[in-house]
């Protein structure tokens, strides 16, 4: 009996199945990202229905004088059906507008010092193992107390925006791109180490990819700490924006001026964050990283 052996594949019909294996690649990649873009999607949906629903309950439980407390709908009006609606649409969104110029300066202060840190404290243990406690020290004194100090330094002005702004967004995104940088596979860095690679080598081509899920993280945390960061540099120092203004609008009694800022503030960092959630969860599907998120 002669035994048949099956013919051996041909060039063509190996780049036939590379490619049919590409395009099975591609489609789950496309199927990942629509995944986790419909969730993202309506994770914001549903966050911005529940703050809808906290807010209005939380007026009808407590039993909220209608003079202070302002639902949906007087918001609404305040900024759209009043007489005065272009005005208070104009003087508020050009507040917001300040306020989120603040952001921005202490959002990239914070996170690019928070990266920083992290790949010194990634390159040498010995620096991390003398700052961490420090930095873990200085993130627990209020930053209220700390503000007289920052602005007898730098002033009252822009730079303490930046400071003040900086130090709110700093403290957790170090945290959590140092976590990244950590969650390297071992095995990993040890190849590098085998092929001569140096410490730098291991963080820009193991660590740094590898940590992309908590940085990611450390910007979704960053955004309303920018903003809360900047509310607190206009409130005690530079004035201006919204944290400048709403002082006086509660003074002169214009609670729904008072609330009309809140819900911009608010709606602007949910807006933010789930803006940078749904970025996030595009990016780490096509990367095959989806599973971290």
């Amino acid at each position: 009996m002669s035994v048949q052996t099956l013919p051996e594949p041909t060039v063509a019909d190996r780049g036939e199945s590379v490619a049919k294996l590409n395009a099975e690649i591609r489609r789950e990649a496309r199927r990942a990202t629509t995944r986790a873009l419909t969730r993202s999607l309506l994770t914001f949906v549903l966050t911005i229905v529940a703050v809808l629903v906290i807010w209005v309950g939380s007026l009808v439980v407590f039993r909220v004088s209608a003079y202070v407390g302002k639902g949906p709908i007087d918001v609404w009006n305040f900024l759209f059906t009043v007489p005065a609606a272009e005005a208070n649409r104009a003087q508020l969104f050009g507040q917001l507008g300040v306020t989120l110029g603040h952001a921005v300066v202490g959002f990239a202060a914070g996170l690019v010092v928070a990266l920083l840190v992290a790949m010194v404290f990634q390159l040498s243990k010995g620096v991390e193992h003398a700052l961490m406690p420090l930095a873990m020290l200085l993130r627990s004194v209020p930053l209220v107390a700390m503000a007289p100090v920052i602005i007898l330094i730098f002033g009252r002005e822009f730079a303490s925006v930046a400071v003040i702004g900086g130090i709110v967004v700093l403290f957790p995104a170090l945290v959590n791109i140092v976590f990244g940088l950590k969650s390297a596979s071992p095995q990993m860095n040890d190849l590098v180490t085998v092929y001569g690679g140096t410490a730098w080598t291991r963080l820009r081509k193991i660590a740094l990819p590898s940590s992309l899920p908590e940085f990611f993280a450390a910007v979704r945390i960053s955004v309303p700490g920018a903003i809360t960061g900047a509310l607190l540099a206009e409130w005690l120092a530079v004035g201006g924006g919204i944290g400048g203004a709403v002082g006086g609008y509660v003074n002169s009694a214009q609670f729904s001026a008072v609330w009309t800022a809140v819900v911009l503030v608010t709606g602007t960092a949910l807006v933010l964050y789930n803006l940078v959630q749904i970025v996030e969860s595009v990016v780490l599907a096509r990367m095959g990283m989806a599973d971290r998120v």
